[in-house]
């Protein structure tokens, strides 16, 4: 078996389809690498993976939107093609397994450049502040 990974950022809003009874949601990730060639240039090279995820669990599709950062993990599959010009061509696609939500890109007109962690699902109580603490510490029992 062969697992391939990817990080990297949806171009397009997730589609949710039924096909022969089973839920499909299909988007598509991207990663640009950046590089300099032999002359300092510095170059991009994008990669797009179409994804495919068969699942039951379909209440994540509203959260892959445009932009959003994921990491996928499944089965590749390379398609060949020949387009109507006759030039062959290959696109990567991967019958995902696990997606899990990184990030998001900002909203406009929100701070410049990166991205902006995901915003928690369920937030835990946060931890009581010291002088709240009103045990004595002498009773630990170690």
């Amino acid at each position: 078996m062969i697992k391939l990974t990817a990080i990297g950022n949806l171009g397009r809003d997730a589609v949710l389809n039924t096909v022969s009874g089973k839920n499909v949601i299909n988007f598509t990730v991207a990663h640009t690498e950046r590089y300099k060639d032999a002359q300092g240039n510095q170059k991009d090279k994008t990669i797009w993976v179409d994804c495919a995820y068969w699942t039951e669990r379909t209440g994540i599709a509203p959260y892959l939107k445009k932009g959003t950062q994921v990491y996928v993990e499944g089965q590749p599959d390379v398609r060949t093609y020949t387009t109507k010009e006759g030039v062959n061509g290959a696109t990567l696609s991967l019958r995902v397994s696990s997606v899990q939500l990184l990030g998001s890109r900002p909203s406009e007109g929100g701070s410049a450049g990166g991205y902006q962690p995901a915003p928690a699902v369920a937030s835990q109580p946060s931890a009581p502040a010291a002088s709240d603490i009103t045990e004595a510490f002498d009773d630990l029992p170690f």
